[in-house]
Parts: structure tokens; sequence; C-alpha cells
């Protein structure tokens, strides 16, 4: 059996019920701060807004893999820079053996046949046949077979006396053969098969050095010192497992779904890999000297190019960083308008419902007396 209420305090506890419900919506508001909460609420700003904001954690994700990028390509131009001052030391090294003057009279041989321009010594050069060959021997070094081969001219010679370590072919002047020791130690040479250094006008025989300059001995000790060190910086360049100057390469995704990146080719710039070379013979030849400035300058050109590379693709990581961190905040924004409320208007909205339920209760008492009257007439 049902509950039979007046017309008046029907009206009046509806209107009630519908200000309850609009308070607990509001509440929800300022509890959670926003206006959608569930697809239930706006089932169009509810997923559009997820979709903005799933985005904007996929790419807050990638900001930390672009930020360690940037961070593997700052070490990698700190240890340049570093290798730089390195090699700058190197250059002020060799630059302090040039202005010690040698002591040293390099021990050489010189011959007194002209061979300029000869382009078959075994044909053309009198007492040299094809398959003659003569030793050269510097300091304690094992002795090297010259063999003069078919075909063989004074380029080829000169070629074979200069891949010998520490030995120097060179025509004087007057193109005249001559064997240099370069690192001011003994040279010793000697014939082989026949006498083809007897043909060249050199005697065979030891050559003795002049004691050799403490200074420039010191500073090539120096050098490969410093030499060491370009390996060990270079070696220690590594961040997050990548190393930049020792060939590792760098790849840097943009977007969430891998389309947009950037590959960053590594180097290879320990001492090997930019050619510096160790010193040789103690810095005591002047050409030594002028071949490592050559070197060194080389070196230099290579390493400032490079890290001139990596700032520039720095610079292109880091504008793609800043871009994607405004992208997040856009995003971030675009769903915030369309589920966030407003926390002054909903404030003001549980004000007015607050005041309109506390109206609705004295309208319903009002009602109720109606048929309160009913019992005075009893």
């Amino acid at each position: 059996m049902g509950i039979s209420i007046s017309a008046g305090v029907r009206q009046n506890l509806m209107s009630l019920q519908s200000t309850t419900d609009l308070m607990t919506m509001t509440q929800n508001r300022l509890a959670t701060g926003k206006k959608v909460n569930s697809a239930l609420d706006d089932p169009t700003a509810f997923f559009t807004a997820a979709t903005m904001d799933n985005r904007a954690s996929d790419l807050n994700n990638i900001l930390d893999n672009v930020g360690t990028a940037v961070e593997t390509l700052k070490a990698a131009d700190n240890a340049l820079n570093a290798i730089i001052k390195l090699v700058e030391t190197a250059q002020a090294n060799v630059t302090q053996a040039q202005n010690s003057a040698s002591t040293v009279t390099l021990a050489a041989q010189t011959g007194s046949v002209d061979l300029s321009g000869e382009t078959d010594i075994g044909a053309n050069v009198t007492g040299v046949a094809d398959g003659d060959t003569f030793t050269v021997k510097v300091g304690d070094a094992a002795a090297t077979t010259i063999t003069i081969e078919n075909g063989d001219g004074i380029t080829e010679l000169l070629a074979k006396l200069d891949a010998i370590d520490n030995v120097d072919g060179s025509l004087t002047s007057d193109g005249y053969l001559k064997i240099e020791a370069t690192n001011g130690e003994t040279l010793v040479t000697a014939n082989g098969t026949n006498t083809p250094l007897t043909a060249f006008g050199i005697t065979a025989g030891t050559t003795a050095a002049s004691t050799k300059n403490s200074t420039r001995t010191n500073l090539a000790s120096e050098f490969d010192a410093i030499r060491t060190q370009i390996d060990q910086l270079a070696s220690d360049a590594t961040f997050n497992g990548i190393n930049l100057l020792q060939s590792d390469a760098l790849k840097v995704i943009f977007n969430e779904d891998s389309t947009s990146s950037m590959s960053i080719s590594g180097v290879d710039f320990d001492a090997s890999g930019l050619n510096i070379t160790t010193a040789v013979g103690d810095f005591q030849a002047d050409s030594e000297l002028a071949s490592k400035k050559t070197e060194l300058a080389a070196s230099l050109t290579t390493l400032r190019d490079q890290a001139s590379t990596f700032g520039s693709k720095m610079s292109i990581v880091e504008t793609r960083q800043s871009f994607t961190k405004s992208l997040v905040g856009t995003l971030q924004n675009a769903a915030g308008k369309l589920t966030l409320a407003d926390t002054n208007e909903e404030g003001a909205n549980m004000l007015a419902l607050q005041t309109r339920q506390q109206l609705s209760t004295v309208a319903l008492s009002m009602a109720n007396q109606a048929d309160q009257s009913v019992l005075r007439l009893f």
C-alpha cells in the first residue's frame, strides 16, 4: 500500500532531491577538479581528452630519452674540447723541441753516383744487377735487406728505405743516394749479393751519430705521454653506455611512433684515429718535428670540424626537445579545457545550491503545514 502525499509536498520533495543531486555533482567536481570524470559525463570530451593525455604521456617518456641523448652529445663535446687542448699542448711540446737546437749529427751515408731520374737501376747503373741486395741497420734493431728488383727505379728504392723504421732514404741536391738514421743512433750498412752500395758510391760500414739532445729526448717522452692521455680521454667519454668518440652510434627518436628520428654517427678519435703517431728518434731529427707539426695541425682541423658537427647535432636535438615540451603542454592544456572544472564557478554553484536547499527545506515545511491543519479539525 503506497503512501499518498499532497501535490505541494511532492513538488517540494522533488525540488529538494534535484538540488541534492546537483550538490553531489558539484561536490565531485570540486573534489576532483574535473567537470568530466567519466564517459557518462560527456563521452566526446572524455575520449578526446584521453587521447590527448595519452599522447602527452608518450611524448613525456620520449623526452627522457631525448634528454639522455643531449647529455651524451655534451659528454662527447666536452671530451672533444679536452682532446683539442691536449693536441694544442702537444703542438707546444713540438715547438719547444724545435726551439732547442739539435746537438745530434744524424748518422748518414751519402753516395757519389748520380741517380736522379733513374727509372731502372738494375739495367742502367754500372755494377748493379736485378736481384742484388744490401742491408740497413739502425741502433740495436735487426738488419733489413733491400733487394733491387726488376724494374726498380730510384722511386722504388727510396720507398723501400723509407719503409724501414727510423730510416730515411732521399736524393741529395746533386742526385746522390742518401741513407740516414732519423733517431740519432748508429747506422750500419752492408753489401749482400754483389756490391750495389759500392755501385751507388756508398762505402758500406758503420756511421755513428753524435750525442743526443737531452731536452729533445725529454720532450719526446712528454709527447708520448700526451698521446697516451688522448687515448684515455677518448675512452672515458662514455655516457649511458655510448661513446661517440669510439665509433658508437646514437639514434634519437622524437615522436611516439618512431617515425621521426635522427642518427648520429660516432668517430674514432683516439691518437691512432687522429693519425697522431708516437715520437720517432727522440725528436732528434728536425724532419721528424716538422712531420709532427703537420700531423697535429691536421688533427686539430679534424677535431674542430667534428666539434662543429656535434654542436650542430646537439642544437637540433635541443630544438626538438623544446618543441616536444611545448607540444606536451599544448596537449595537456587542450585536454584540461575539455575536462577540468572552473573551481570558482563550481564554488559559486555550491553556495547557490546550499541556499536553494535551505529554501526548499523551508518550502517543504510550509507545504506540510497544510496537511497538519486537518489534525486541528479533530
